[in-house]
């Protein structure tokens, strides 16, 4: 009998009204906002504000920033209506509580080992989860890369979400790898910088169903 394990996807990176209809129609579970402007993919606040406005129900909308001032959270947060924020640089605990919303805290995992991570993990505590990616230990994720899979944290008491390189060529072999809550894609989906694929979404989601089933 086959185990069934539910994966949950976020497409990050989006930047129209039309790629988040994409990424709702494919059966995807969120839409990533990016607000750093150094990022191809960096989206203004009215932008976001009407892609969150296009959403249907029960579609996460996440907000992703790294080490942002925090008077540009709080101006973000006044009008972008998010569910959940994402850290993606060298912020501390205490700054990522500061805003008083769920969020998730980004890991490199470039020259980290899984026992490095619960040290470093263990400090957000109240982080929902975290996000392991390929980039450097403090640096910009959207690398493009994957990292070695061996080395994602298992066990954690806290969901992990598997980013970094990740298409629909290598989705399947990943979830089969390893066992996370959720997968995390931006460049995988993308035929431009910004720009999604809607075939490549909907390839990467019937690959993501597909690996679900383990035998």
């Amino acid at each position: 009998m086959n185990e069934y394990r539910r994966i949950r996807v976020k497409i990050c990176g989006i930047t129209s009204i039309e790629d988040a209809q994409a990424v709702c129609d494919s059966g995807a579970d969120a839409i990533g906002l990016v607000f750093y402007e150094k990022s191809p993919r960096n989206v203004s606040i009215e932008q976001a504000v009407a892609i969150c406005d296009s959403l249907p129900p029960f579609i996460t909308s996440v907000g992703l920033f790294l080490d942002a001032p925090v008077s540009f959270v709080d101006s973000v947060l006044e009008s972008v209506p998010l569910d959940l924020l994402q850290f993606h640089g060298s912020e501390t605990p205490e700054y990522c509580a500061s805003f008083k919303r769920p969020y998730i805290k980004a890991v490199g995992m470039k020259n980290r080992q899984a026992a490095d991570f619960a040290q470093y993990a263990d400090q957000f505590t109240e982080a929902k989860g975290f996000l392991v990616d390929s980039h450097g230990a403090g640096k910009a994720g959207g690398t493009g890369h994957t990292f070695d899979w061996k080395n994602t944290p298992r066990d954690y008491h806290k969901p992990i979400i598997l980013a970094g390189g990740l298409n629909p060529n290598n989705i399947a072999q990943a979830i089969e790898q390893v066992s996370v809550y959720a997968v995390d894609l931006s460049s995988g989906v993308e035929q431009a910088p910004g720009v999604k694929d809607k075939d490549k979404i909907m390839q990467l989601m019937n690959e993501v169903r597909r690996a679900q089933y383990n035998k």
